[in-house]
């Protein structure tokens, strides 16, 4: 079992790396914990983004409305490499068969997306995300790249600081194995279970951040979780953007369309941050319906509603039994996305080239939401992260392949399994406590959803990271029921669960760390943005037995200076 480049994820962003490195000539594989075609990226909705000169747009304009929707923390210069990659990378896409929705003139269509003046957002109805990942993974079955599908990485294999694979868990048989590597790309996704409610699958556990963190690799800007401003109250589900985008209005219970007083020239199309912080004021200050405020696209016609957006308006009926032609839906921010991962250089590396000072592991690239680049700062725009997992996922796969040209295969001994063998064994000889993975994993989300949500405080979060490091304790003595290793779903869900406590912990950590308010990081005891002193990310490295200790490193500037963010 030994690969030039093995990939740990098999949604948008580890499809488009596996298809690059394969075109490379490396002999390269994916490994999935699910099915490639059930991965996350399935969610998304909305459209991808992307400034084409045909139309009139210039990819100057999506860049700097990328940066403005950082609040100015996104790197600039690869914020550039987004904007300038994204025209080619759509073309691409259609090239090997994404069935874009078109206009009257049969030519490619679009629609207009938070935090930007343009409609440079093209799409496939509300499905965006799904066209995509089928046709990439169709090109996975053309090109024959093998998958690993329903393995479980239990962690990478790190020797003298650089990563030659990693040991899984085949789902099916229980068995652990070291499957070797020249290089390893994490694109496993991101976090949200972290958070109850969240719109993420149940899949979303952090198992790459986890991974790359346990390993030694720096997670950067932790902190910047960003919150939904159009999600269903019941079960977090989301309300894409698109609706917004096509022309929907937000009203409280007074009836007003109160975006125009947070951001009048914007409105509803404001950065998600903003809109989502005018929600939840809303709501905080009397004027909401049972916790929620209304978003109505009844003006836009019946026949408008179920062509451009029928997925919507099929959940808004099956989940809250409100048909949206006739009346408005109760909606509120909920927790969608994490801007901050393992941090990682223009090409994907995991490890420091430039000279700038942040440790790493040699051999380790990531791309897509498991990553931080940075191009998404402290809010990301949204139809900017199918653009990330293509046009980061597709330079990450090309750095491993050119990687793993120049790399030879190590003398790992096959004893490298036993730590991860003895852990699970571990895990599975527990004593029954009374206690359970589903009843930690839930108090984590719900303290994570009072404390680090959309406004957050020095009180609260203390209050959240003392309780994180007792469900840990806790953690540690969960039992497994349930003693078989054939599909054992709750032995994944518990050492899941190990990975996402590590990630909460280091979002309140990087909070705590950074004492002012910027994008989708607000706190009401520093409530202004604070360039002369925070102006630089957060890197968090683990210690083993104590806690994590908290770096910094400076924001790349090139050609934007940073200016009040005013929609």
């Amino acid at each position: 079992m030994q690969h030039d480049v093995l990939i740990i994820g098999a949604g948008l962003a580890g499809m488009r790396a596996a298809y690059e490195a394969n075109a490379q000539g490396a002999n390269v594989a994916l490994i999935t914990k699910v099915y490639p075609v059930r991965s996350h990226s399935n969610a998304a909705q909305g459209g991808i983004n992307a400034a084409l000169t045909d139309r009139g747009d210039a990819w100057e304009d999506h860049a700097f409305e990328t940066v403005k929707g950082s609040d100015y923390l996104g790197d600039q210069d690869s914020i550039t490499i987004l904007s300038q990659d994204a025209g080619p990378e759509i073309i691409a896409l259609e090239n090997m068969g994404v069935i874009f929705s078109r206009n009257e003139d049969g030519r490619l269509g679009t629609r207009r997306f938070g935090g930007q003046k343009k409609a440079r957002t093209f799409f496939v109805s509300d499905f965006t995300g799904q066209a995509i990942l089928h046709v990439l993974f169709e090109q996975i079955l053309k090109t024959n790249i093998p998958t690993y599908n329903e393995w479980f990485v239990t962690s990478l294999v790190v020797k003298d600081g650089q990563c030659y694979g990693v040991v899984a868990m085949e789902m099916e048989t229980g068995n652990v194995q070291f499957i070797q590597a020249k290089s390893v790309i994490i694109a496993a996704g991101g976090l949200g279970r972290v958070y109850e409610p969240s719109t993420n699958a149940l899949i979303c556990t952090g198992d790459g951040m986890g991974l790359a963190y346990q390993a030694g690799a720096p997670l950067m800007d932790m902190e910047m979780v960003q919150y939904h401003p159009t999600t269903l109250k019941a079960n977090g589900l989301l309300i894409s953007e698109a609706v917004r985008g096509e022309g929907g209005h937000l009203y409280n219970s007074k009836g007003e369309r109160f975006m125009e007083k947070y951001a009048p020239n914007m409105l509803e199309l404001a950065s998600r941050d903003v809109v989502s912080r005018s929600e939840q004021t809303e709501i905080n200050e009397g004027r909401g319906i049972n916790g929620c405020v209304y978003l109505d696209c009844r003006h836009l016609g019946e026949k408008f509603i179920k062509e451009r957006l029928s997925q919507v308006w099929e959940e808004a009926h099956t989940f809250s039994n409100v048909d949206m032609t006739k009346e408005p839906l109760p909606i509120r921010p909920g927790m969608h996305y994490q801007m901050g991962g393992v941090k990682t250089d223009n090409d994907g590396r995991c490890w420091d080239i430039s000279g700038a000072g942040w440790g790493g592991i040699k051999g380790l690239f990531a791309a897509g939401e498991a990553a931080c680049v940075s191009v998404h700062g402290g809010n990301r725009l949204g139809a900017n992260s199918l653009l990330d997992t293509v046009v980061y996922g597709k330079r990450s796969g090309q750095a491993a392949s050119a990687f793993a040209r120049e790399t030879s295969l190590q003398d790992i001994p096959s004893s490298i399994i036993s730590k991860d063998e003895d852990m699970i064994k571990s895990l599975l000889s527990r004593k029954d406590n009374k206690d359970s993975v589903a009843a930690i994993r839930l108090e984590m989300g719900t303290t994570m959803n009072d404390h680090l949500a959309v406004f957050r405080d020095q009180k609260g979060m203390e209050t959240a990271l003392a309780k994180i490091r007792s469900l840990r304790e806790r953690w540690k003595e969960v039992p497994i029921r349930s003693k078989g290793r054939i599909f054992n779903t709750t032995l994944i869900n518990a050492m899941e669960l190990g990975f996402m406590l590590d990630c909460a912990e280091t979002i309140i950590v990087g909070a705590l760390f950074r004492k002012e308010s910027r994008g989708a990081h607000v706190r009401l005891d520093f409530r202004d943005r604070d360039d002369e002193n925070w102006l630089k990310h957060t890197l968090i490295y683990k210690q083993p037995g104590a806690a994590p200790t908290v770096d910094t490193l400076a924001v790349r500037m090139t050609q934007w200076e940073p200016k009040p963010r005013v929609y």
